[in-house]
């Protein structure tokens, strides 16, 4: 592919210059060995909340699951949450 300019400029490639040169890419691609975890991590510690925020957040989200989870089992007397029946034999 050449790119030598003309008078409006430089010119766009030919369909056949840009499959050759999208075939000559992926052809010369080859994968790593594996993702890089370190890096990954290091980036999104860097991005994310700070930790004592993360942490107060999800507290607080599991103390309204297991609240609602006893108030819903409470009020359907699910499991040990239900009232349980007295052997009460008086004679």
């Amino acid at each position: 592919m050449e790119d030598k300019p003309t008078q409006e400029g430089f010119r766009t490639p030919s369909e056949a210059d840009l499959g050759r040169m999208i075939r000559t890419t992926v052809e010369s691609w080859k994968p790593r060995r594996g993702p890089d975890w370190s890096d990954v991590l290091i980036r999104l510690a860097g991005s994310g909340p700070p930790p004592w925020l993360l942490y107060t957040a999800a507290s607080a989200a599991l103390v309204v699951i297991l609240l609602a989870a006893f108030l819903i089992g409470s009020a359907l007397q699910i499991g040990a949450l239900g009232p349980q029946p007295v052997n009460a034999t008086l004679h």
